[in-house]
């Protein structure tokens, strides 16, 4: 059994994150269920990304992790494979600097 390369089911969102949140973007996947996601941090800087079922949501996990926190870290010039709830809606907060995120729903690795 092989492993399927990553394939895009959707458009790509895009935000630009820096000490405040963004308001999030909803990443839509053309697929019933479609859960996985490209996230590619361009930025120089960790983004602490926030995720949610809303845009509310992912702006309130939108926070700098200290000791314990729901915002997912994503680190410097990283392109990782995650897996979220279906269209899930993203945002990202950095401690200094800021950073471009791109995010492409999908299925793969």
């Amino acid at each position: 059994m092989g492993i399927n390369a990553f394939t895009a089911t959707g458009n790509t969102v895009t935000f630009l994150a820096a000490n405040v949140a963004p308001t999030a973007v909803q990443c839509a996947s053309n697929t019933l269920g479609g859960n996985q996601y490209r996230v590619i941090n361009t930025g120089t800087s960790t983004v602490f990304l926030g995720y949610g079922t809303t845009a509310a949501l992912a702006n309130t996990s939108a926070s700098i992790v200290t000791t314990t926190g729901p915002a997912f870290p994503l680190l410097s010039n990283t392109d990782e494979i995650l897996t979220f709830a279906p269209n899930a809606y993203f945002t990202g907060v950095v401690a200094s600097g800021n950073a471009t995120i791109y995010i492409t729903p999908g299925d793969g690795l």
